[in-house]
């Protein structure tokens, strides 16, 4: 006889599945036999995940989070409710904070079992980002509206398709002189599975996992300047990386068009460690991967030579 788990044939409401971390964690619902529903304003994102459902198993509906009716539309019926909707673009206060109290408040009014909230390490109702001070208002409007919502703060996200590693793998590539912004920063970069995994496990157990507040933070804690010669060095690339002063940062941060808004840059200053205040991945039985079991494979694309080129022979 086949086994079951908690979130076998459940149907689970994943908004802002189409994104990178969406991706993770609608493999890790589908693995637990949930039926899944990935709600998004772009849901064609993610039918690439169509290959990895049994038949029925996926579906898609195009929402948005701003719309109470468009919400109501996509929680309908589900058992679970995941958000991941996260952005440093647009009303940060809407889609970050009132937006998750009202999933919150339709998924209770419609009798959902659990509720899971992805919020991130550093969220402050008193930051004067906006960013952190949403990320601050959604937890807040979600324990009110579902008082047995588990809320997940984790650290910088790492992956073999993340927008960070990538972004300075992608500039280290081709610049032999590189500024490192906020070099002294220290970050407990999080593997995106660990991640994912945490997440499904909080969906499908909200008895232990309700209620609660983790704080996810990975085995290490690297500086900027540390994560920089580590993508050189799995590069195999010999670069001077200049420590930039705080002044100069900022200052390139208020610059239109930079990779770097000045929320980034406020953010990156302080850091992303977990403050030990709330329990982490061991509550999940998780044990946390560093980014150096990945970086010399991710890396192999951005070689000179890509797997042929020896690692110990430094390119150009």
């Amino acid at each position: 006889m086949a086994q079951t788990t908690p979130l076998q044939d459940k149907l689970v409401t994943l908004f802002g599945g189409s994104g990178f971390l969406g991706n993770y964690v609608a493999q890790a619902l589908l693995a637990r036999g949930a039926r899944l529903r990935i709600a998004s304003r772009h849901p064609e994102k993610s039918f690439s995940l169509k290959p990895l459902a049994n038949l029925g198993q996926l579906q898609f509906a195009r929402c948005d989070v701003t719309n109470e009716q468009s919400l109501a539309a996509a929680i309908s019926g589900a058992d679970v409710v995941v958000n991941l909707v996260g952005s440093f673009d647009g009303n940060l206060r809407k889609l970050m904070g009132e937006a998750p109290g009202a999933m919150a408040r339709i998924a209770a009014a419609n009798g959902a079992g659990a509720f899971v909230h992805v919020s991130a390490i550093g969220a402050d109702a008193e930051s004067e980002t906006a960013y952190a001070s949403a990320k601050a208002l959604g937890e807040k409007l979600v324990a009110e509206a579902f008082p047995k919502a588990t809320i997940i703060r984790p650290s910088i996200i790492f992956g073999k398709d993340d927008n960070f590693t990538n972004m300075f793998a992608q500039m280290i590539k081709f610049v032999p002189v590189l500024p490192v912004f906020g070099p002294d920063s220290k970050l407990q970069l999080v593997y995106v599975d660990d991640v994912a995994e945490a997440i499904a496990a909080a969906a499908a157990d909200p008895a232990s996992h309700g209620g609660k507040t983790y704080e996810l933070g990975g085995p290490e804690t690297l500086t900027m300047m540390d994560i920089n010669r580590r993508i050189a060095d799995a590069q195999g690339r010999d670069r001077h990386f200049i420590a930039m002063p705080d002044a100069a940062s900022a200052t390139f941060a208020a610059l239109p068009g930079t990779p770097m808004g000045r929320d980034q840059w406020t953010l990156l200053k302080q850091g992303s460690v977990a403050s030990g205040d709330h329990p982490g991945f061991k509550a999940f039985g998780i044990e946390p991967k560093p980014l150096g079991l990945f970086l010399d494979k991710w890396m192999v694309r951005y070689r000179k030579h890509g797997r042929f080129t020896g690692k110990s022979a430094l390119a150009s």
